[in-house]
Protein backbone atom coordinates (compact mmCIF):
# COMPACT_ATOMS: atom_id res chain seq x y z
CA UNK A 1 0.00 0.00 0.00
CA UNK A 2 1.27 3.79 -0.67
CA UNK A 3 0.34 6.62 0.91
CA UNK A 4 0.10 9.60 -0.77
CA UNK A 5 0.42 12.82 1.37
CA UNK A 6 -2.28 15.03 -0.43
CA UNK A 7 -1.62 17.95 1.64
CA UNK A 8 -0.13 20.02 5.09
CA UNK A 9 -2.19 20.65 8.43
CA UNK A 10 -0.71 23.94 10.10
CA UNK A 11 -1.36 24.50 13.60
CA UNK A 12 -0.38 26.70 16.37
CA UNK A 13 1.57 23.78 18.03
CA UNK A 14 4.80 23.31 17.34
CA UNK A 15 5.90 20.60 20.28
CA UNK A 16 4.29 17.62 21.04
CA UNK A 17 4.00 18.25 24.88
CA UNK A 18 1.10 20.41 26.39
CA UNK A 19 -0.71 20.22 22.90
CA UNK A 20 -4.66 18.99 23.27
CA UNK A 21 -5.11 15.25 23.04
CA UNK A 22 -8.27 15.20 21.48
CA UNK A 23 -10.42 17.87 19.48
CA UNK A 24 -12.69 18.37 23.04
CA UNK A 25 -9.67 20.00 24.45
CA UNK A 26 -9.06 21.99 21.28
CA UNK A 27 -12.22 23.79 20.99
CA UNK A 28 -11.93 26.68 18.78
CA UNK A 29 -8.09 26.67 18.01
CA UNK A 30 -7.16 27.49 14.90
CA UNK A 31 -5.33 25.78 11.97
CA UNK A 32 -5.56 25.44 8.44
CA UNK A 33 -5.31 23.12 5.84
CA UNK A 34 -2.76 23.31 2.64
CA UNK A 35 -4.01 21.07 -0.42
CA UNK A 36 -1.08 20.08 -2.68
CA UNK A 37 -2.17 21.97 -5.96
CA UNK A 38 -3.12 18.77 -7.74
CA UNK A 39 -5.60 18.08 -5.54
CA UNK A 40 -7.03 20.88 -4.96
CA UNK A 41 -10.16 20.21 -7.68
CA UNK A 42 -11.31 17.30 -5.07
CA UNK A 43 -12.27 20.16 -2.77
CA UNK A 44 -15.33 21.39 -4.79
CA UNK A 45 -18.51 20.90 -2.76
CA UNK A 46 -16.57 20.61 0.26
CA UNK A 47 -17.72 24.05 1.79
CA UNK A 48 -21.36 22.71 2.23
CA UNK A 49 -20.48 20.83 5.52
CA UNK A 50 -19.83 22.05 8.59
CA UNK A 51 -17.45 19.15 9.79
CA UNK A 52 -14.30 17.45 8.11
CA UNK A 53 -12.94 14.21 9.28
CA UNK A 54 -9.35 14.54 9.02
CA UNK A 55 -6.93 11.40 8.52
CA UNK A 56 -3.45 11.97 8.95
CA UNK A 57 0.43 10.81 9.67
CA UNK A 58 1.82 10.98 13.13
CA UNK A 59 5.11 11.67 11.64
CA UNK A 60 6.74 12.63 14.43
CA UNK A 61 5.92 9.25 16.36
CA UNK A 62 8.07 6.52 16.52
CA UNK A 63 7.84 2.66 17.43
CA UNK A 64 4.61 1.77 19.71
CA UNK A 65 3.91 -0.72 22.72
CA UNK A 66 1.13 -2.88 22.71
CA UNK A 67 0.30 -2.01 26.31
CA UNK A 68 0.47 1.55 27.19
CA UNK A 69 -0.88 3.58 29.80
CA UNK A 70 -2.85 6.14 28.29
CA UNK A 71 -2.94 9.72 28.58
CA UNK A 72 -6.51 9.79 30.85
CA UNK A 73 -5.88 6.59 32.72
CA UNK A 74 -2.95 5.39 34.92
CA UNK A 75 -3.95 2.11 34.54
CA UNK A 76 -1.64 0.19 31.55
CA UNK A 77 -4.62 -0.28 28.59
CA UNK A 78 -4.34 -2.40 25.24
CA UNK A 79 -3.25 0.14 22.47
CA UNK A 80 -5.90 -0.62 20.28
CA UNK A 81 -8.42 0.25 23.57
CA UNK A 82 -6.85 3.77 23.51
CA UNK A 83 -5.87 7.07 20.81
CA UNK A 84 -2.22 7.06 22.10
CA UNK A 85 -0.41 8.37 18.71
CA UNK A 86 2.49 5.74 18.73
CA UNK A 87 1.02 2.65 16.82
CA UNK A 88 1.97 0.38 13.98
CA UNK A 89 0.35 2.29 11.65
CA UNK A 90 0.92 6.05 12.76
CA UNK A 91 -2.14 7.00 11.33
CA UNK A 92 -4.99 9.96 13.54
CA UNK A 93 -8.26 10.64 13.14
CA UNK A 94 -10.03 14.54 14.03
CA UNK A 95 -13.23 15.82 13.71
CA UNK A 96 -12.49 19.33 13.02
CA UNK A 97 -15.21 22.35 12.24
CA UNK A 98 -14.89 23.91 8.65
CA UNK A 99 -15.04 28.11 8.19
CA UNK A 100 -13.90 28.08 5.34
CA UNK A 101 -12.77 27.31 1.99
CA UNK A 102 -10.03 29.67 -0.31
CA UNK A 103 -9.07 27.66 -3.44
CA UNK A 104 -6.63 25.12 -2.20
CA UNK A 105 -7.02 26.25 1.61
CA UNK A 106 -8.90 25.30 3.97
CA UNK A 107 -9.53 27.01 7.38
CA UNK A 108 -10.57 24.55 10.26
CA UNK A 109 -11.16 24.97 13.95
CA UNK A 110 -10.91 22.40 17.19
CA UNK A 111 -7.32 21.16 15.86
CA UNK A 112 -5.43 18.52 18.01
CA UNK A 113 -2.19 18.23 15.73
CA UNK A 114 1.15 19.51 14.90
CA UNK A 115 2.52 21.92 13.48
CA UNK A 116 2.71 20.61 9.98
CA UNK A 117 1.40 17.30 10.16
CA UNK A 118 0.89 15.47 6.54
CA UNK A 119 -2.58 15.06 5.64
CA UNK A 120 -3.49 11.32 4.17
CA UNK A 121 -7.75 12.28 3.70
CA UNK A 122 -10.36 14.18 4.51
CA UNK A 123 -13.93 12.77 4.40
CA UNK A 124 -16.80 14.85 5.57
CA UNK A 125 -18.41 14.48 8.77
CA UNK A 126 -22.44 13.51 8.28
CA UNK A 127 -23.95 12.88 11.31
CA UNK A 128 -26.48 10.09 9.92
CA UNK A 129 -23.38 7.75 8.72
CA UNK A 130 -21.07 8.93 11.80
CA UNK A 131 -22.99 9.22 14.68
CA UNK A 132 -24.20 6.10 16.59
CA UNK A 133 -26.45 6.83 19.46
CA UNK A 134 -27.92 3.06 19.48
CA UNK A 135 -26.19 0.91 22.08
CA UNK A 136 -22.93 2.89 22.24
CA UNK A 137 -20.52 1.74 24.50
CA UNK A 138 -16.88 3.87 25.34
CA UNK A 139 -15.01 0.83 27.69
CA UNK A 140 -12.83 2.25 30.39
CA UNK A 141 -13.49 5.89 28.88
CA UNK A 142 -16.50 5.86 29.98
CA UNK A 143 -15.75 8.39 32.62
CA UNK A 144 -12.56 8.88 31.54
CA UNK A 145 -13.44 10.70 28.21
CA UNK A 146 -14.31 14.47 29.81
CA UNK A 147 -10.73 14.32 30.56
CA UNK A 148 -9.82 15.09 26.94
CA UNK A 149 -11.16 18.38 27.31
CA UNK A 150 -8.17 19.47 29.92
CA UNK A 151 -5.33 16.83 29.89
CA UNK A 152 -2.47 17.96 27.62
CA UNK A 153 -0.17 15.80 26.27
CA UNK A 154 3.43 14.67 27.75
CA UNK A 155 6.47 12.86 27.24
CA UNK A 156 4.87 9.71 27.76
CA UNK A 157 4.89 8.63 23.59
CA UNK A 158 7.45 11.13 22.37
Amino acid sequence: MQIIYIGTIQTPFKDREGMPIQPTGAKDVQGRIIIHPEYEQGLSDIDGFSHLILLYHFHQSKGFNLVITPFMDTQPRGLFSTRAPRRPNPIGLSIVRLVERKENTLDILDIDVLNNTPLIDIKPYVPGFDAKTDNVRSGWLEENQVKAQTITSDSRFI
